[in-house]
């Protein structure tokens, strides 16, 4: 039977190959704890079961304050739940523009959505929150997106879910330009009385 000296010398070698360190002790120099982790999806999948309906325009003008509107096109699964839909925000009386997703849960976090527009360079969208049935990534989308997404053909959306495995999807485009330039299906208003 080993001795508690023996035990101690054996957790110190598994400390040391295994880079965690006993409570109040440095980690060795030159080992992983000293290195930010990096995250190397270990496989991946298309999401071939999504369709995708159309893009949608929908404007929101409440009171006096200037118009919102909000260009969108919804994927489900084929149960009818929603599985992604992206959003470009835009007021009318900015130049600047929010991209948001909405995404299952389930994904791993410290991952953001890739995106990128006909396999051109691609650029993230940070999570901002979660509800029990989905999570959401918005940014602000620089002038040079919104073009990119008026004159492509498909955006290809990648997420890492928990299991650290790269889930794609292919959005259309080709309706895109079209819808956001043009006139809103509907416009929903608000009166304010005083």
């Amino acid at each position: 039977m080993p001795n508690v000296r023996d035990c101690l010398a054996g957790l110190l070698v598994i400390t040391l190959a295994g880079t965690t360190t006993l409570p109040g002790r440095a980690a060795p120099k030159g080992t992983r704890a000293e290195r930010p982790a990096e995250i190397v999806p270990r496989g991946q999948r298309e999401a071939k079961d999504i369709s995708y309906g159309n893009w949608q325009k929908l404007c929101y003008k409440a009171g006096g304050a200037p118009t919102l509107c909000r260009t969108s096109i919804t994927g489900q699964f084929a149960t009818g739940q929603t599985a992604i839909r992206v959003d470009l925000i835009e007021r009318e009386d900015s130049a600047a523009a929010r991209l948001q997703l909405f995404v299952p849960v389930g994904m791993y976090l410290q991952q953001p959505p890739r995106l990128s527009v006909d396999q051109g360079t691609p650029f993230r969208v940070p999570y901002t929150w979660c509800l029990t049935n989905l999570c959401i990534a918005a940014d602000v989308a620089s002038p040079k997106i919104v073009k990119d997404m008026e004159s492509g053909k498909i955006l290809t959306l990648e997420l890492i879910d928990s299991n650290l495995l790269a889930m794609t999807t292919s959005i259309p485009l080709s309706q895109f330009a079209s819808v956001h330039k043009g006139a809103p299906a509907r416009t929903l208003e608000q009166d304010i009385d005083e």
